[in-house]
């Protein structure tokens, strides 16, 4: 007993390197924020320039080793210029956390085929092309953990929003997550899944503040048990968790972070 580590020390990230995509803002500005507090180096990754190097330094205010790479993620050869630029500026890369994605409402019968290739491109392709990029480094490597961003409408179809492009998208997420974990594990690279309930950000907070996000908002909190909506930060454990080695025995899993809703 006396040789192992403690416990706490098994979720410290010094002498690690991650990227986050969808880093500038919202959940995935809050994964960068907590995986640079337990050490890591952490490359902040988004399509808007300004966001991002706004995050980055918030990030180095906080003593936090941080850069800007700026990529569209549903772009092949963008996707692997990200992972060489992280590789190139800190030699290696242990982390990758693909979370850039958006949401749409819409019927299903009026659905825009352009409007359903956007969402399942960013939400479920983009998140394929980062793990076999990133994974391209941490198989050579033979250790690496991936870190997709699902949704709890990957498990179910939560209401009142009809969301058919979004709900597909991120139970794609998970079931790719699953895969990738089989294929994977043998060689040391492990891959796994957050599924965030309803949660408050600077996206979300400006969709509740109109009418139809005030009526949505009441409803979607009379259906979670906890009774209120998520914030970033009670998502931030979990991605150091899945991220250090306290979760090396842990791999092809979903962590659903959503007050309960899907207990009902």
């Amino acid at each position: 007993m006396s040789n192992r580590k403690h416990i706490l020390e098994r979720f410290r990230l010094d002498g690690r390197v991650a990227l986050v995509t969808g880093g500038a803002m919202g959940i995935g500005q809050a994964f960068a924020e907590a995986l640079g507090q337990a050490g890591a180096k952490v490359a902040v990754v988004d399509i808007n320039r300004e966001a991002a190097e706004e995050t980055r330094q918030m990030l180095v205010a906080q003593g936090i080793d941080a850069m800007v790479v700026i990529a569209d993620v549903t772009q092949p050869d963008q996707v692997q210029r990200m992972v060489d630029e992280v590789v190139a500026h800190y030699g290696q890369l242990h982390i990758g956390v693909n979370n850039a994605g958006i949401a749409h409402h819409h019927d299903s019968e009026t659905l825009d085929i352009a409007d359903w290739d956007r969402v399942i491109n960013l939400d479920l392709r983009a998140v394929f092309l980062c793990a076999q990029a990133e994974a391209r480094v941490m198989l050579k490597a033979g250790y690496g953990k991936i870190i997709n961003t699902a949704s709890m409408s990957g498990h179910i179809v939560n209401r009142p929003q009809n969301q058919a492009a979004y709900n597909a998208a991120k139970a794609g997420v998970i079931h790719l997550t699953r895969s990738l974990a089989a294929e994977w594990a043998s060689r040391g690279v492990y891959v796994n899944s957050i599924s965030p309930g309803y949660t408050r950000s600077a996206m979300t907070e400006q969709f509740v503040s109109t009418p139809v996000g005030q009526k949505m908002k009441a409803e979607w909190l009379s259906l979670t048990p906890m009774g209120r909506m998520g914030t970033v930060e009670d998502l931030q454990g979990a991605v150091v968790y899945l991220a250090s080695e306290a979760s090396d025995f842990m791999t092809g899993s979903d962590l659903i972070i959503d007050g309960g809703y899907c207990c009902w």
